[in-house]
């Protein structure tokens, strides 16, 4: 098993942060792991963007071009993402901000009201784990127990109370994505 994902949005939507989350979990896991952040030179507001590998065997390359899944954040991260997902592929995103929707019938497509459900739930620091939720529960290619031991690794000692949280916000996540476009 190999998943190749790009997660995209603006700085500050804790993009880089989901990525290095999923790249922990594969390795409490066992798997081999790329984690490659790109990002502009503002620290919010600019783009971002990071290339996460989780495989079983070993990975050649952390530079790709086609994606087996794409997290979408932004309307800048669609226009430049949603014709990078390979054929089969899945795209999932968070309308919040996207003026024009998906329009592949080749790759599986779903959405993740993060933003709001974070916004009703009166913490919008969440946002970033509700999305990685969706993820999660549309390719369950980590345990949650290894996304908790995950957190525990990326996030700060001072942060740890934060977990329990960051957990529920991923099950919210995983009970609140809808399916757009099924192959």
């Amino acid at each position: 098993m190999t998943e190749e994902i790009i997660i995209a949005g603006f700085g500050g939507q804790g993009v880089l942060s989901m990525g290095k989350i999923l790249a922990y979990s594969g390795i409490m896991q066992d798997q081999e792991v790329a984690w490659m952040p790109s990002y502009g030179p503002e620290m919010r507001g600019g783009t971002a963007n990071v290339t996460v590998i989780l495989s079983d065997e070993r990975i050649s390359s952390p530079i790709l071009t086609k994606y087996d899944t794409a997290i979408v954040l932004n309307q800048q991260s669609m226009d430049k993402f949603e014709s990078m997902v390979k054929q089969g592929g899945t795209l999932i995103y968070d309308p919040n901000g996207i003026t024009h929707e998906p329009t592949r019938k080749d790759i599986n497509i779903y959405k993740i009201e993060g933003t709001a459900i974070a916004a009703e739930q009166g913490n919008p620091k969440v946002f970033n784990m509700i999305v990685l939720g969706g993820f999660l529960k549309v390719k369950p290619i980590v345990k949650l127990d290894n996304v908790e031991k995950g957190l525990q690794k990326s996030l700060p000692p001072r942060h740890h109370k934060m977990i329990p949280m960051n957990i529920e916000a991923i099950q919210t996540g995983m009970n609140s994505v809808e399916v757009v476009n099924q192959l």
